[in-house]
């Protein structure tokens, strides 16, 4: 009740200011000189603060929300997914000289075999109009003295709950390099002591990067499957910035025939 109150007088007061203001500027060119230099002198202090509040709420509010889970996917979809890092804020947004094993949140995991690392990994803020995802992950690689890169990203629980092999998994990414090199993405499904792998290599000079895994062309034993993780495996990635400014998922059933 107080609250409700409280936000009844802030409301009036608003008005009572916003009319006298209102009055002020209608009667400006009538207004005695002394009264209209101190009127223009409360309005300067005025437009400061109300310049200040407009640029940050401008800003703010034309970054893509934080948590958005929002992203164009099929309509017969019936699981989607944008994992965490590219979401919201990570308590620890980044690792210089990474070593293999290296977690970035509770989701993304990067492999290397490399003897000296030379790989930092960070989330970034996406501050494009375009974005749709809160978040970036930004992969610088200097000198690359392993023979493999891959970033494991682990897919929940409900990405395999009744998983039969009539799906499709859609993985979609928006990827920016300094230089081109090949990206492919292995879908990995545990099912018993088994795990099936599909590959595809990521077409990165079309302008939507979008693969599908058909399950289909698997032996998948649907009554056993325990997990599934996506690798991103670089190809030569050395003297390069990879960011990946998205990376979603979705599963639908293959069209009966």
């Amino acid at each position: 009740m107080a609250g409700e109150k409280q936000g009844w007088i802030d409301r009036t007061l608003h008005q009572g200011v916003l009319r006298r203001w209102s009055r002020a500027a209608d009667a400006a060119r009538d207004t005695d000189i002394p009264e209209l230099r101190r009127q223009r002198a409360n309005a300067r202090r005025l437009k400061q603060h109300l310049d200040k509040l407009i640029h940050v709420a401008e800003s703010r509010l034309a970054l893509p929300m934080l948590g958005n889970q929002s992203f164009p996917r099929p309509v017969d979809a019936d699981w989607a997914w944008r994992p965490e890092l590219w979401c919201g804020p990570l308590p620890v947004p980044g690792y210089s000289t990474v070593q293999s094993k290296t977690m970035l949140g509770r989701e993304a995991t990067l492999f290397h075999d490399c003897h000296h690392s030379e790989i930092t990994l960070r989330q970034l803020r996406n501050m494009r109009e375009a974005d749709l995802a809160a978040y970036g992950l930004r992969l610088d690689v200097f000198k690359f003295d392993g023979s493999y890169l891959s970033l494991a990203i682990d897919l929940p629980e409900v990405a395999h709950q009744n998983l039969r092999r009539k799906h499709l998994i859609r993985l979609e990414t928006i990827v920016e390099m300094e230089k081109r090199i090949e990206i492919f993405a292995r879908l990995n499904i545990k099912h018993g002591p088994n795990t099936e792998q599909i590959v595809r290599e990521l077409p990165l000079h079309q302008e939507e990067v979008r693969v599908e895994f058909d399950l289909a062309y698997t032996k998948l034993n649907e009554k056993r499957v325990e997990r599934m993780w996506l690798d991103l495996i670089f190809e030569g990635p050395q003297m390069n910035q990879i960011i990946l400014r998205d990376l979603t998922f979705s599963r639908r059933k293959r069209a009966e025939l």
